[in-house]
């Protein structure tokens, strides 16, 4: 397996990893929201979308594999 090979698969697996720690934040944002604490959640909630961008540049570096 080549270098490029073994990053595509990296990628792969790091596009998943992400997307099920966005997730994670995202219900614990809405959990912390739940229980008052606001500020918190909030904060939980820019780390989720934080996520979701670097799934968008995880993306792009598999386009140009």
């Amino acid at each position: 397996m080549t270098d490029i090979e073994k990053l595509k698969h990296l990628l792969r697996h790091w596009i998943e990893h992400n997307k099920a720690h966005e997730k994670t934040y995202s219900e614990w944002a809405s959990k912390t929201e739940t229980l008052g604490e606001k500020e918190l959640s909030g904060i939980l909630r820019q780390i989720a979308d934080e996520s979701r961008k670097l799934e968008g540049l995880f993306k792009k570096a598999m386009e140009m594999i």
